[in-house]
């Protein structure tokens, strides 16, 4: 009897660690810092390495870049040229992307502060050292 409220305690420690491993991936929150006038900074904590990339209501590419940095990404768009609008800021990592809403006006420019969209990837991948028949 002991044995089995030792395993059930384990059990539900384990699915909730599970959960928080899921869930818990705060590393890619764009962080909108400011926005001044067309001008958006935006912070990416404890991330390394992502590709960032802008896209106008279509679905069209607009911009593009591999983005890196030591202790996180910092960037910042002047979004001058722009035509009025709704646009996307689109991020990704090796574990998830995150879409963000940018909506231009004559007087400014608005990044959603919450993502619109957020996609875990899946974790599959093909192992070539098992022998088959």
């Amino acid at each position: 009897m002991k044995n089995l409220k030792l395993s059930l305690v384990c059990a539900v420690l384990f699915t909730g660690m599970s959960a928080f491993a899921i869930d818990g991936n705060d590393n890619l929150n764009v962080h909108v810092l400011k926005t001044n006038g067309k001008v958006i900074t935006f912070a990416l904590n404890q991330v390394k390495k992502a590709n960032v990339s802008i896209y106008d209501k279509d679905g069209t590419l607009i911009y593009s870049e591999s983005a890196s940095g030591k202790d996180g990404i910092l960037r910042t768009f002047n979004l001058e040229e722009f035509p009025e609008g709704t646009y996307y800021l689109e991020v990704e990592d090796n574990v998830k992307k995150v879409k963000h809403e940018i909506i231009i006006t004559d007087e400014k420019t608005v990044l959603s502060a919450k993502a619109i969209s957020s996609v875990y990837k899946s974790g599959f991948s093909k192992n070539t050292s098992v022998a088959t028949r």
